[in-house]
């Protein structure tokens, strides 16, 4: 219960946009830009004077009717907004996405990956693995290590600091991740992926899938310190924001959508926390920032388990990653 007093305690905290930064100079990649907070982190950039935004969408006249809403809700800004597929329920979509980013963009200066999804039922990719885990944890690891030597070479090139920034959740402290429990050495993903397992524990998934990118991009970050590589590598917490997410597939009633509505943040205020993570100092390396404030870990991911279970969660996704390309762990 404490968590949830705190957590419910926290939605009521406000910040303010991050007016004084500004993106003049930069490109960004923004993932899930089509809806949501993805959208209105995109529209906060251009605000912010972004040279340039990849909306990465899965679907891409939803991507190029949220490219036309941005222009007219800014129509004096000079961001240059372009739409490009991404699915990240498919490696061979992520790999093909990186590699025109790593070949056609001058520069990459940020990657906000916050697409994510949190679906009720069981589904498996074309790749084998259950829909949720693929697309909130696998995929966004595979894209951002195949991104990460971009963003080091503008780092280098242009004496800045570049920025990776997964969209995490208060959630994370609610996991349960039974599946550790019932998994062997070398089995957690497969347990993950298992559907039976996914029918006991699926109203846990969303969470699980929260805490294992928080240790992924813990692990990232350990392996591409921020001094050698110039890339700050960090997870932010937009907090509980009234968007479309994990309501596709479940009627709620009108009691509950009242309650929901009145917790959680507008989808704009959210998206601060997300462009925050794109512009956080070296300090946020390797951290979670819940409201644009780096905080200690909680729960499973603190202390001695959480090393060790970031540890196999890492010698696991690795080979899952080295087999859709080859090299692309070394950082």
């Amino acid at each position: 219960m404490p968590l949830l007093f705190d957590f419910i305690d926290r939605q009521f905290i406000t910040f303010p946009p991050p007016v004084h930064t500004s993106f003049l100079g930069r490109t960004v990649i923004v993932t899930g830009a089509s809806s949501g907070l993805g959208l209105e982190a995109s529209r906060l950039l251009t605000t912010l004077h972004a040279t340039r935004i990849i909306l990465a969408c899965r679907n891409l006249d939803k991507g190029r009717a949220a490219a036309d809403e941005i222009r007219r809700s800014n129509s004096d800004a000079t961001t240059a907004l372009d739409v490009w597929p991404l699915d990240l329920s498919s490696y061979a979509s992520v790999l093909a996405f990186t590699d025109r980013a790593v070949t056609d963009l001058p520069r990459l200066d940020a990657v906000i990956a916050n697409a994510g999804i949190w679906p009720h039922k069981y589904h498996q990719t074309k790749d084998g693995n259950e829909e949720t885990l693929q697309t909130n944890v696998i995929a966004a690891a595979l894209l951002a290590c195949a991104l990460h030597p971009k963003l080091a070479r503008t780092a280098a090139e242009h004496g800045v600091t570049t920025h990776i920034t997964f969209t995490g959740s208060e959630l994370y402290e609610f996991a349960a991740f039974k599946e550790r429990k019932q998994a062997a050495e070398g089995k957690l993903l497969a347990t993950l992926n298992d559907e039976k397992t996914f029918a006991k524990t699926k109203g846990d998934r969303y969470n699980v899938s929260k805490f294992l990118i928080l240790l992924v991009a813990r692990q990232m970050a350990a392996l591409a310190p921020v001094k050698g590589k110039g890339v700050v590598i960090s997870v932010n917490a937009p907090g509980m924001c009234y968007t479309d997410l994990g309501q596709q597939d479940i009627n709620l009633n009108a009691a509950v959508r009242r309650i929901i509505k009145m917790l959680a943040r507008k989808p704009e205020v959210g998206a601060r926390a997300l462009v925050y993570g794109a512009c956080a100092g070296v300090e946020a390396h390797g951290g979670y920032l819940p409201d644009c404030k780096l905080t200690d870990l909680k729960g499973l991911a603190a202390g001695e388990e959480g090393r060790k279970l970031q540890e196999w969660v890492w010698r696991e996704l690795k080979v899952v990653l080295e087999g859709a390309r080859s090299g692309i762990t070394e950082l």
